[in-house]
């Protein structure tokens, strides 16, 4: 399943735990602080809006948790297994501590604001708790910590897009960003916390965003992913102030154009799409661009019409049909991804094979499948009973694993004998003599080392064979 999953950065397991690190400047007054990540692609985006505001009070970044002043975790509260893995890294995190009691350990993003002050009871070295709203707030909570005192702030807000933050750039190849284009989520799924922890929906200042992006190709960054937890629902008014160079309203399809005319050579994506509100203007919007990369995640969660509707989908498996019809005929080749949930409350079994017919139908490049787990203050939680025996969840979720694995290799080898674009992002994890890069579909391809080309540069590369996750193949001129 793992080599399933890895091809869309914004879902990327490789990452979780990772410990962001920037740079040292001289001008840093020498307290260290550390931060790890686990989650969606918005959290390690906002690690970089937390790392902002921390370096601007004089932090610097250290990869070693043993030697920081200052500790955060950021956190996410999708899945149960995320929570476990956060609440056994401050079991580590605790031993450090005992070593230096000054140090300042910090819960931060979903689960934080899930937990609030649950937290500071039952994790007993935890000294601040901070929602995803609430991190302009730290460099004051940091100094209460400082002063002997505990936190909490999970306040959640209507207007706070950290628009004017300029995100520092954390573990980066120089070559790929994540732009944040809004927060929070009005989609009240029945399954889901992310409205509970993050809020409600709001956009961000289209300028700040063409301005984010127009910035880091004049840095030298040559992708850029949009991120937010419904794109297509992005809508910013423009107000006196900028109604000059904005005069109406944007949508995504609007925002899309905009970044994609910074400059043919910057590659646009974006995640996640909801099928309720994917619109053909979308669509239109990357025909028209060649720099918007044809690759669209549209979680599907189940195959089937009642389930979909218990999920608080809002759309109907016929409906999602068209949206994938819609895609096929004015995008063709264009990639897809989706998400899977098995076992849902009274998911039966033929409601099961309506989710395996649905993957035979759109044939998915990649997929992101999960058993459900019952959330605490969801919708699901609160309505209907976890009854779906663990057995059952695994079983169903074997067969949509296997299913997968199908279809991801489908996809694979009808590029074979055909050139990809590709971004060379770096060397292969597994040989120096090897790049890598991603296709416009978002494959993964690996080719060999070619001096007249370098990191962050387009090649064309013939796709010559391939593993069940990976294109292999040569440059082509």
């Amino acid at each position: 399943m793992m080599d399933l999953v890895l091809p869309d950065k914004a879902h990327d397991e490789s990452r979780q735990g990772e410990a962001l690190m920037l740079e040292t400047k001289a001008d840093k007054n020498g307290r260290k602080l550390y931060i790890e990540s686990y989650g969606c692609a918005m959290n390690f985006s906002d690690s970089e809006i937390v790392a902002s505001i921390l370096l601007d009070k004089g932090f610097e970044t250290t990869n070693d948790f043993t030697i920081a002043d200052a500790i955060f975790i950021n956190t996410c509260s999708i899945r149960e297994n995320a929570e476990v893995r956060v609440r056994n890294r401050l079991k580590e995190f605790k031993v450090a501590k005992q070593r230096n009691p000054g140090m300042v350990v910090g819960v931060l993003g979903c689960m934080a604001e899930r937990l609030k002050s649950k937290f500071l009871e039952e994790e007993k070295l935890v000294d601040l708790v901070v929602g995803p709203d609430a991190y302009r707030d730290l460099p004051n909570l940091i100094e209460q910590a400082d002063g002997g005192q505990r936190s909490v702030n999970v306040l959640l807000s209507r207007e706070e897009t950290y628009a004017d933050i300029n995100p520092v750039r954390l573990n980066t190849n120089g070559i790929n960003a994540f732009v944040s284009i809004m927060r929070g989520c009005d989609n009240m799924c029945s399954f889901c916390v992310v409205p509970f922890t993050r809020g409600r929906e709001r956009s961000r200042d289209a300028i700040s965003i063409v301005k984010e992006c127009t910035d880091l190709f004049n840095e030298g960054y040559r992708e850029v992913t949009l991120l937010g937890q419904n794109v297509d629902s992005y809508k910013w008014k423009p107000n006196a102030e900028n109604e000059e160079t904005v005069a109406e309203t944007v949508n995504f399809a609007n925002l899309l154009e905009m970044v994609a005319q910074i400059n043919p050579d910057l590659r646009v994506r974006f995640s996640t799409s909801h099928p309720k509100d994917i619109t053909d203007e979308v669509l239109y919007t990357m025909k028209k661009y060649d720099n918007i990369c044809k690759y669209i995640h549209l979680p599907v969660q189940s195959g089937n019409t009642r389930v979909l509707d218990i999920m608080n989908r809002t759309y109907t498996r016929e409906w999602y049909m068209n949206r994938i019809d819609a895609i096929r005929n004015i995008l063709p080749g264009c990639a897809v991804s989706t998400d899977v949930i098995t076992g849902f409350c009274t998911e039966t079994e033929e409601e099961h094979a309506e989710t395996l017919s649905m993957m035979d139908y759109v044939k998915y490049d990649f997929a992101y499948m999960f058993m459900y787990s019952e959330r605490p203050g969801t919708l699901a939680a609160k309505r209907y009973a976890d009854d779906i025996p663990e057995d059952v969840k695994a079983r169903r979720l074997n067969e949509v694993i296997a299913k997968q694995r199908e279809h991801a290799h489908l996809r694979l080898l009808e590029k074979i004998g055909k050139v990809q674009k590709v971004l060379i992002e770096g060397y292969s994890k597994k040989s120096a003599n090897d790049y890598c890069g991603r296709s416009d579909e978002n494959s993964m391809v690996i080719f060999p080392v070619d001096e007249r080309y370098k990191p962050g540069q387009y090649v064309n590369v013939l796709a010559e064979k391939c593993t069940t996750a990976t294109l292999i193949g040569v440059i082509v001129d």
